[in-house]
């Protein structure tokens, strides 16, 4: 892919993801949808999905940027099930989609078919989150999702390593498969984890947030090629550096929290809005290479419909088995509901790694083009079926949540707490030091104000009252500071003052509107 071909790409992308957005579509099915239709429209450059581009340049900053917003703490708690889904099933559906399409596809060898388990096995969770997400899932149902999706990848590779190892005549003992495993995991938290650790020591030190976003969009390469570079899970290591410094991000400066946000919502959009596009163009190219048939046509749809069943098989008995067979997991883990379940269970979109592990075979395997055409029907099939059904689906089991409200009471006490805090430190300085009275009493109010503005919205919530005295505090002050603009614009446009006056200005008035819309 050219430069010229990437730029059109990324700028198309975007446009369609704005479209999607505007309306209030899912972004990712809309991208896979206009790529399927403009990939057979005249003139349109072949798009060919590059594997080095999507698993190098492409994969670790997008599962750096989830693991950075990820809870630590919530996907520990619910480490159980999302390690059966992301290693347990990922397992299942490599061995049972192996099988069928030994079974389905005459003259494909076993290990070739299993090649194809794995890399059909992985689901990708970001449709699904998306609209997870919009609708409101319950929080540990995202949480499940997302951690799945963030290790699951590593067990699918290291999967696909052992099966391609075998399928190109560099045959694995099962003993040895185990330990490629083994290593590939325990390696790759480790080095993630020692990595996560410097680099989180090396940033507390550097005192420049700028320097430090870009110290931080450095670490998933690093971590991923590191791992890679000594035989070990260089996907597990992205996580799991990312999943330390999301951790303790409370411990840098605001100013490289506020930039870090911005830069990797900027990123993910970016590079999602790209990839889900390339799915969609990959059409014309996957038709023009595999030389399709009906009978290949319908052994993909057997496949395709096996990666769904086996999740659908896999997840209610991962959910309630276990459970009735520990009594420790009875008292430690809340009961599953079945509603929940069902839609974790339908929630198995497959990805783009999928298709560039696909794209990445050798080109003298045999039966590569078959591979590559499964991974792409189901691939896509996924993404469509699934995805333009899962809306319904939560809609119809009426899957709907009280955290929203369990959320507002919890950040209400929260900051009433932190005033309080605040307040009585202020006691105690202006005791020790002559303070004027209005600097304290502006101080108090701004405090009451932080403090009381989650009660008002809590009460507003449940009785539908009119504007409380906090939200006509936000609107006033934000009328006062368009009035603000309005001054330093007219005197930037007038140049009365410099621009890098302006900028320093109106940066002071974006974090202030910034935080009364948080607010």
């Amino acid at each position: 892919m050219h430069g010229a071909e990437l730029l059109l790409l990324l700028v198309g992308s975007l446009l369609v993801t704005a479209v999607a957005r505007r309306f209030d579509w899912p972004a990712p099915l809309l991208l896979v949808a206009a790529g399927l239709v403009l990939s057979f429209v005249p003139g349109i450059p072949d798009f060919r999905l590059e594997p080095d581009l999507v698993l190098v340049l492409v994969l670790p900053p997008l599962l750096y940027s989830a693991a950075l917003d990820s809870s630590y703490v919530n996907i520990r708690k619910n480490l159980r099930p999302i390690g059966l889904l992301a290693v347990g099933l990922v397992l299942a559906t490599t061995v049972a989609v192996g099988l069928v399409a030994h079974l389905a596809v005459p003259g494909l060898p076993l290990p070739a078919a299993l090649v194809l388990g794995a890399i059909v096995a992985p689901p990708d969770a970001v449709a699904a989150v998306s609209i997870g997400r919009r609708l409101g899932l319950p929080r540990r149902i995202m949480t499940i999702l997302t951690g799945e999706s963030l290790v699951n990848d590593a067990t699918a590779l290291t999967a696909y390593k052992v099966a391609l190892a075998a399928a190109t005549g560099a045959a694995l003992s099962w003993a040895q498969g185990i330990g490629v495993f083994l290593l590939a995991s325990v390696g790759g938290v480790l080095i993630g984890y020692l990595l996560g650790v410097v680099a989180h020591m090396i940033r507390l030190r550097l005192a420049d947030a700028t320097l430090e976003s870009a110290f931080g969009m450095v670490v998933p390469f690093a971590a991923y090629l590191l791992a890679n570079s000594v035989q070990t899970s260089g996907v597990l290591a992205v996580v799991a550096a990312g999943l330390y410094l999301g951790h303790n991000a409370p411990r840098a400066g605001y100013a490289t929290r506020l930039q870090e946000t911005a830069v990797w919502r900027a990123v993910d959009t970016l590079l999602e809005s790209g990839v889900f596009a390339l799915i969609g163009l990959q059409m014309r190219i996957v038709v023009a290479d595999s030389h399709v048939t009906w009978n290949l046509l319908a052994a993909a749809l057997i496949v395709l419909a096996t990666a769904i069943v086996v999740r659908l098989a896999w997840v209610f008995p991962a959910a309630y088995v276990p459970r009735g067979l520990s009594r420790r997991i009875r008292e430690r883990e809340e009961r599953p509901g079945w509603r929940g379940t069902a839609v974790v269970s339908w929630a198995g979109m497959r990805g783009v790694v999928s298709l560039a592990a696909a794209f990445a075979i050798p080109l003298d395997m045999p039966h590569r083009d078959v591979i590559v055409l499964f991974t792409f029907v189901a691939t896509v099939g996924t993404l469509l079926l699934q995805g333009l059904t899962l809306p319904t689906v939560i809609r119809r089991l009426g899957l709907r949540t009280n955290e929203a409200h369990m959320d507002v009471l919890a950040e209400a006490q929260v900051k009433y707490h932190a005033a309080q805090a605040s307040i009585d430190r202020l006691d105690q300085e202006v005791a020790d030091t002559p303070t004027p009275e209005q600097t304290v009493t502006r101080l108090r109010v701004l405090a009451e104000h932080r403090g009381n503005s989650a009660w008002e919205r809590l009460g507003r919530s449940e009785q539908e009252v009119g504007e409380g005295p906090a939200a006509r505090w936000r609107r006033l002050r934000q009328t006062m500071l368009l009035a603000e603009r309005e001054v330093i614009l007219a005197a930037r446009n007038a140049r009365e003052i410099d621009d890098e006056v302006f900028r320093r200005v109106q940066r002071e008035l974006d974090l202030e509107e910034a935080a009364l819309n948080r607010e």
